[in-house]
């Protein structure tokens, strides 16, 4: 895109929670909405693949600077599988590579096969993954047909229940820490149970604390954008809003200036060690960004926002 283009664009700030449907890639959906608000900068965080559907946060303009929070959050998926066939993808994309039978298991059996992989465990990326092996990405060898060894990395799961099972079909709904590959979790499932399977739906119902009752749907954000440029980015959310797990701290003006010129600001006091969120003073203090705290009283600048949206540090 040459400057003019750029330049005709509009500097847009604020998080969009997009219901990704299925058939696009992260970025052609993340391109799509970016034209529809003529935005300038862009970018989303957590990809899903193009069959999968869900939440899928878009960043606009100060807004990508919480992107790496938000590829650290936890998410929340409605998975559904297919026992008795394993394919090379591990979804329902792929192709046939076995078949096995299907045990005839109750509920309390699956749910605790389920119960099984909670906590904290080893996972084996699947061959058709981003990772890179001296220096590709590991879907490139699939490709062609190679498979190299891919060392074990650590996950968690936080919540897994099982929602239905009937035959060859097993839905659950499951927690869990980012880099979590359910492709993966869904054969490993399988292989306890006796069998083999693959995921044919995926839907990511939640990214840390936005839940699926915030999602827009790209019909209605095309409906949107058909009455007025306004209309869509209305539902554009503040950027700290992606951050409300963080604590809230207020610095006076001397320490909005030294925030934003990165320089550490003194709190004086104790207090404590790590992330939080800062804003400026007043009742509709302006959020400055986000800082790390020394637990000496220092507050040090890790990602500065010029400008922040307004958003009040009680909320």
């Amino acid at each position: 895109m040459s400057t003019a283009n750029r330049s005709r664009r509009d500097a847009i700030d604020g998080v969009l929670l997009l219901n990704k449907p299925a058939g696009l890639s992260s970025n052609q959906a993340l391109q799509r909405v970016k034209h529809m608000l003529n935005a300038q900068k862009a970018g989303h965080t957590g990809s899903l693949d193009p069959a999968a559907t869900g939440m899928l946060p878009l960043c606009f303009g100060e807004a990508t600077k919480v992107c790496a929070f938000l590829l650290n959050a936890d998410k929340t998926y409605r998975v559904t599988a297919r026992l008795g066939v394993a394919t090379d993808t591990g979804d329902a994309d792929g192709n046939e590579t076995r078949s096995e039978p299907v045990p005839a298991l109750g509920s309390d059996e699956w749910d605790s096969i389920l119960q099984g992989f909670h906590g904290d465990s080893m996972q084996v990326p699947p061959m058709y993954s981003a990772l890179k092996h001296n220096g590709k990405r590991l879907y490139e060898l699939a490709r062609k047909g190679q498979s190299v060894e891919r060392p074990p990395r650590p996950i968690r799961i936080d919540e897994i229940e099982l929602l239905e099972h009937a035959g060859a079909r097993l839905v659950f709904r499951v927690r869990c820490s980012k880099g979590t590959y359910i492709r993966s979790l869904v054969e490993d499932i399988a292989a306890r149970a006796g069998t083999v399977a693959h995921t044919a739906r995926l839907h990511r119902e939640a990214v840390g604390i936005f839940d699926s009752t915030a999602m827009l749907d790209m019909n209605a954000a095309a409906a949107m954008v058909e009455e007025g440029p306004e209309a869509l980015r209305e539902q554009l959310l503040p950027a700290d809003v992606a951050l409300l797990e963080l604590p809230a701290i207020a610095v006076d003006s001397a320490g909005v200036k030294a925030f934003r010129l990165g320089q550490a600001v003194t709190l004086g006091g104790e207090q404590d060690q790590g992330l939080a969120r800062v804003y400026g003073p007043g009742s509709e203090a302006e959020f400055l960004g986000v800082g790390e705290l020394s637990g000496n009283g220092n507050l040090a600048p890790k990602r500065v926002f010029m400008p922040g949206p307004k958003k009040s540090p009680n909320n």
